[in-house]
């Protein structure tokens, strides 16, 4: 199992990701929440060597095809090949509202849109000509001088996020690895996430080897009046994506339907902070580890093994460089 990190903002870049290196970890990812994700990986890919730069995630939808292709090939250049290109489709009133862009069969639409993107990079770098006829995405113009400058990384590889069944199905098919939600449990992958990706692999006539299932997990350790401080915030942030309708079918997996939907009257009424109290330590442990550092590494294998090559964790700040190290390392093994 691979260790990655959260990389952050563009200012403290360069040094969370020499510190990532040191510490062992295999990569660093930036998010697209209110900032560019791609600029603190350009930044991060600098000053390192051979730790892994991506996006968790880069709103695919918000973009073209042709915008990001362009993006990442750069990246893949400064980075040697280290890019991991993680995309998530965003919901539709972020992609309408916030980004002005088109929503429509969302799932459908990052097919495609993967597919118009690979069409691109293959006329770059095997020659093809671009000749891409979609139903939401056409490519048919590549002029010698807006081809950029050749390397010998190839293109990076893709990561798709999702949740439901359609994208992770579409993320089997046309994507190099998933990105599960940091809302999830070992449950739903098991019964939920792996059957489709499964069958998205069958479509394309290719199998599990070598495809990534990456995971962000609730993890809450430390010593005890860290823990004890933090499950509080935890509570909150499973009742927020458990009461998004979207996001239902979780939670109803676990038998907690009824729940959801009193946490989503809760949200519709403006009663955030009472939310977090419906949230049972049933449902933290079945969303979240929580144990000290010295349980980590075994809590991990017992809820994870064989089921994700790839988590993202960061070691409590209480921890020294040298312990940090040293719990990184006993995670991977």
């Amino acid at each position: 199992m691979k260790i990655d990190a959260t990389l952050g903002g563009l200012a403290d870049a360069a040094a969370r990701a020499r510190a990532f290196e040191d510490a062992g970890y295999d990569a660093a990812w930036a998010g697209e929440v209110n900032q560019d994700p791609f600029l603190p990986l350009a930044v991060a890919a600098e000053v390192t060597d051979r730790i892994a730069v991506g996006t968790s995630i880069a709103v695919a939808l918000a973009r073209s095809p042709m915008s990001l292709a362009y993006t990442a090939d750069d990246l893949q250049r400064h980075s040697q090949g280290r890019l991991l290109l993680g995309l998530g489709s965003q919901v539709k009133a972020h992609v309408v509202r916030r980004f002005s862009m088109p929503w429509d069969r969302p799932a459908a639409r990052m097919r495609e849109f993967v597919l118009a993107m690979r069409a691109i990079w293959s006329s770059w770098h095997d020659g093809t000509p671009l000749d891409f006829r979609g139903e939401f995405y056409r490519h048919t113009l590549m002029p010698p001088d807006f081809v950029p400058p050749h390397h010998d990384f190839g293109p990076p590889r893709v990561l798709l996020a999702g949740v439901g069944d359609l994208m992770t199905r579409v993320a089997g098919e046309v994507a190099d690895g998933f990105l599960c939600h940091g809302y999830t449990s070992a449950r739903w992958i098991r019964e939920r996430t792996l059957p489709a990706l499964r069958e998205g692999r069958r479509r394309a006539g290719a199998t599990m080897d070598g495809f990534e299932v990456a995971g962000t997990p609730f993890i809450v350790t430390g010593g005890d009046e860290e823990i004890e401080a933090a499950i509080p915030a935890v509570r909150a942030r499973i009742a927020f994506y458990a009461s998004t309708p979207a996001y239902r079918d979780l939670f109803e997996l676990h038998g907690w339907g009824a729940a959801s939907e009193e946490l989503t009257a809760l949200s519709k009424a403006g009663r955030w902070k009472d939310m977090g109290a419906l949230i049972s330590d049933e449902m933290v442990d079945a969303f979240a580890i929580v144990c000290g550092p010295d349980d980590l590494p075994a809590r991990v294998a017992e809820r994870f093994g064989g089921i994700l090559t790839r988590i993202s964790f960061v070691p409590p700040a209480g921890l020294g460089r040298e312990a940090a190290a040293d719990l990184v390392e006993r995670l991977r093994s």
